[in-house]
């Protein structure tokens, strides 16, 4: 942390004597101190005061609260807040061709989208999410949503091989995801990007133009990978695993971003490490399914960049991105019985400098001076966060409900766990009306 230097004297917010997350050589690290925030970037971040000569449009107290930077949530279809409930206990395949694409068939569309969205970023930023990585249809009602919200966003339309939400005619899927990236808006928190769903649901061809496509339009790729132990009987590749059979395919550089990867070999990661891909777990959402469990600690051993995902609430069935730190950790414990394994650093490191890095952002993920000014306030007194000796629990006990105050790109967003964005009753109330309509049809 800076200590001698001059001090700016005004800021557009400044916290005081807080107790500042920051990284070292070792792991993380708490330090006393204060955050200056001006132009959307943290402009000072010191370890002790910075006396009275200090000014403010908003001044933060900061006592009793830990500032570390806004989680980033590398994979979610927030639209999906729709369906929270509506098929539980079931394995994948069943789970969306019984009930999930039927249910979308009949009641996505664009105001679907839009309202759904907005209930998943109101969500999220309460549970002290700053940026995200959202797939899904229709996404330029996500985008209205995103933009309204104050989030950071990755978003990525859909493609797949038969008749979706907002694209009927699946031999334009290619084409409208193209209209909605060249149509997307001027935005310093918000890009576009191509998902194509899975292999088994987008032929060679498709698969092959989408990448094509991610590439002109230099924007990123995500896709469903492995996620499942039939996935490879399902794509017709003979004896080639998913991750071979994307890279026969010329599908797989450093542009792709891989979600779930469960069922991967050493020769998978092997694959993905040397052609620079990364890679996206969500681990509640593949405990709930009975996916399996993905080999983290040897994709990271393996240097490839991992960042943490929720998946959609019909498969998590939250989107608190810290209760996910902690499955994931305890997760990959018990199933290698080696409570050493994947420590809370590194799973903490997912979820903020690694997660931004798998997304391809450079200038969020840490609290460190000059990078854009996206961070939390945890309030550490709570009964389930005292004592607190270590960073480790952010990790092990901290919860979405303990964030009090969320800034991102320098803006107060929530404020004492108000959300400021958004009138979060009105879409709770869209939602529910909308959620009437599924209980009518399916008999909930």
């Amino acid at each position: 942390m800076t200590t001698k230097r001059t001090v700016q004297s005004h800021y557009d917010i400044f916290i005081k004597d807080c107790r500042i997350l920051q990284s070292g050589e070792d792991g993380y690290f708490l330090a006393t101190g204060s955050i200056g925030i001006g132009n959307g970037r943290l402009l000072s971040i010191r370890a002790e005061a910075h006396g009275a000569t200090i000014t403010a449009d908003r001044v933060i107290e900061g006592d009793g609260f830990i500032a570390m930077p806004g989680l980033v949530n590398c994979h979610t279809h927030g639209a999906m807040t729709l369906f929270r409930g509506l098929a539980d206990d079931l394995p994948l395949m069943t789970w969306l061709e019984k009930y999930i694409f039927p249910a979308e068939a009949q009641f996505v569309s664009e105001e679907m989208v839009y309202w759904c969205t907005k209930l998943a970023a109101a969500e999220m930023l309460l549970a002290g999410t700053t940026t995200v990585a959202d797939a899904y249809f229709y996404m330029d009602a996500a985008t209205r949503a995103y933009q309204e919200s104050g989030m950071r966003a990755v978003l990525g339309h859909g493609i797949v091989d038969f008749p979706a939400p907002g694209v009927p005619d699946p031999s334009k899927n290619i084409d409208t995801v193209a209209r909605f990236i060249d149509g997307f808006p001027d935005s310093s928190r918000l890009q576009p990007a191509v998902f194509a769903h899975s292999p088994y649901t987008c032929s060679a061809e498709t698969l092959a133009r989408a990448r094509q496509l991610a590439r002109d339009k230099q924007v990123p790729f995500f896709i469903h990978l492995a996620e499942t132990k039939m996935e490879q009987t399902l794509i017709g590749a003979g004896d080639m695993s998913p991750v071979a059979y994307l890279d026969s395919l010329g599908i797989l550089d450093s542009g792709v971003i891989a979600v779930h990867c469960v069922w991967v070999s050493a020769a998978d990661m092997d694959i993905l490490a040397h052609r620079g891909c990364r890679v996206v777990t969500c681990p509640e959402s593949n405990m709930k399914l009975a996916s399996g469990v993905a080999p983290v600690a040897a994709m990271l051993a393996r240097k490839i960049d991992v960042g943490l995902g929720t998946d959609g609430c019909a498969s998590n069935n939250d989107l608190d991105l810290f209760g996910e730190m902690d499955s994931c950790a305890k997760l990959a414990k018990v199933h290698a019985l080696q409570p050493e394994l994947l420590p809370s650093k590194d799973v903490l490191n997912m979820a903020t400098s690694m997660g931004a890095s798998c997304l391809g952002l450079t200038d969020i993920g840490a609290l460190q001076e000059g990078m854009r000014a996206d961070l939390i306030l945890v309030h550490c007194r709570s009964p389930r966060l005292t004592p607190f000796f270590s960073p480790d629990l952010l990790v092990y006990g901290a919860r979405g409900a303990d964030v009090d105050t969320v800034i991102v790109d320098g803006k107060l967003v929530v404020e004492q766990g108000v959300v400021l964005t958004m009138d979060v009753k009105e879409i709770m109330g869209k939602v529910r009306t909308m959620a009437g309509k599924i209980r009518e049809s399916h008999g909930k």
